[in-house]
């Protein structure tokens, strides 16, 4: 990655303390979606470790998948799939393949649905997040990849923030960690 993006994202991310009764402080990364630089830069610096392993389609969750993953659809001169959560408004009409996360850092559990003519057999997936936190929603993401017979080569995230055994394990790669960012 280039020094002058991780740098950037380092300085524009923001720690916010929403206030009475929270336990930890909120990441704002509103900054790295303001900056033009950063996101000509996001796209190509996610996709870079996984060229090799040809992905055919990028596979984001949302909300800022929906910006990452086209991003790195574009480096990558591949289709974008977006990846639903019920709570997140109203779902996409037709089938869909449904996978429910295991409990995040949160404790939740998040489903998450593809739709089915967006993602089959063949399929070569690239996972794109901002940020794994507990490996949850790849989990969930690379459940729904095997149940539509598609390969999930990885997951490029700006910032992975878990375990290194979890990182390994879910093949993810990224820009920065949570040290990297620690406010």
């Amino acid at each position: 990655m280039p020094a002058e993006l991780s740098r950037r994202l380092t300085e524009l991310i923001r720690w916010i303390d929403p206030g009475p009764g929270a336990s930890h402080l909120v990441s704002d990364v509103s900054g790295w979606w303001r900056d033009p630089s950063v996101l000509a830069d996001l796209g190509p610096a996610l996709v870079e470790p996984f060229r090799s392993a040809r992905p055919t389609v990028v596979v984001s969750p949302a909300v800022t998948g929906y910006l990452l993953g086209p991003l790195a659809a574009t480096a990558l001169g591949v289709g974008f799939v977006a990846a639903h959560k019920p709570g997140d408004g109203r779902l996409p009409a037709g089938t869909l393949t449904w996978a429910q996360s295991p409990p995040d850092f949160r404790g939740r559990q998040v489903d998450l649905a593809v739709r089915d003519r967006h993602l089959g057999p063949g399929d070569r997936v690239l996972v794109v997040d901002d940020w794994v936190a507990t490996g949850a929603q790849v989990r969930a993401l690379y459940e729904i990849c095997a149940a539509r017979d598609a390969q999930a080569v990885g997951t490029a995230a700006v910032v992975a923030d878990c375990p290194p055994e979890v990182a390994a394990e879910l093949r993810v790669r990224s820009l920065l960690t949570g040290a990297d960012l620690a406010p």
